[in-house]
């Protein structure tokens, strides 16, 4: 049975859901305020932004990106699961096409994790080319942007663990679980889509 269809619940929209996308256009304006001060910034540097740049890792972080970008494919495939009330594979491990919500989410928490990995070693390697915070605006404004990018993959990971927690610990699988899949892979496509928005900016407009 589809899980809008479980205990009754109809096409109404989910309150939670509703929230949930009321407070990402907040969290919208917050990183177009960065966007801006990233411009702003760079506007008045031009020299210090075309030094600098040179010493990023381009092809790197394009890798990065698109293991992030695809996180959200297999994000929306395991909302797709959701909906149907599968929690869990039907047929064998590598039999991805009948993997449940559990394994398209497990799968969406390390391909993030991943990401997450990735900015680490690249923050080590440009703290090792001399970018830090306190060395240039430039500095600053690299390391704000991304990092509080990476602050909010990282949410989004403890979100996973929570939804499939909830999914091992309860005897069957609810409506309520089938929305909190939902609300995450909103959140999570919302991540993803501003690192498009920052990879382009940082990485590709030098």
């Amino acid at each position: 049975m589809p899980a809008s269809r479980l205990h009754g619940h109809h096409d109404r929209p989910s309150m939670v859901a509703v929230g949930t996308i009321i407070w990402l256009s907040s969290e919208l304006m917050f990183f177009a305020a960065l966007f801006a001060s990233y411009f702003t910034i760079r506007s008045v540097s031009p020299e210090l932004w075309s030094q600098n740049t040179e010493a990023l890792n381009v092809p790197f972080a394009a890798g990065n990106t698109t293991i992030l970008v695809l996180s959200s494919l297999t994000c929306q495939l395991g909302v797709f699961a959701a909906e149907r009330g599968q929690v869990g594979r039907s047929g064998g491990l590598l039999d991805i096409r009948k993997w449940g919500l559990r394994e398209w989410f497990i799968l969406t928490y390390l391909m993030g994790a991943v990401f997450i990995g990735g900015q680490a070693l690249e923050y080590a390697e440009l703290i090792h080319e001399g970018i830090t915070i306190p060395d240039s605006a430039y500095g600053t404004m690299f390391y704000l942007t991304t990092g509080f990018h990476g602050l909010h993959v990282t949410g989004g990971l403890i979100a996973f663990l929570l939804v499939l927690g909830r999914t091992y610990l309860a005897r069957k699988f609810t409506h309520e679980q089938a929305v909190s899949a939902i609300v995450v892979s909103y959140y999570w496509h919302f991540v993803d889509v501003v690192w498009i928005g920052l990879f382009a900016t940082i990485y590709l407009i030098k």
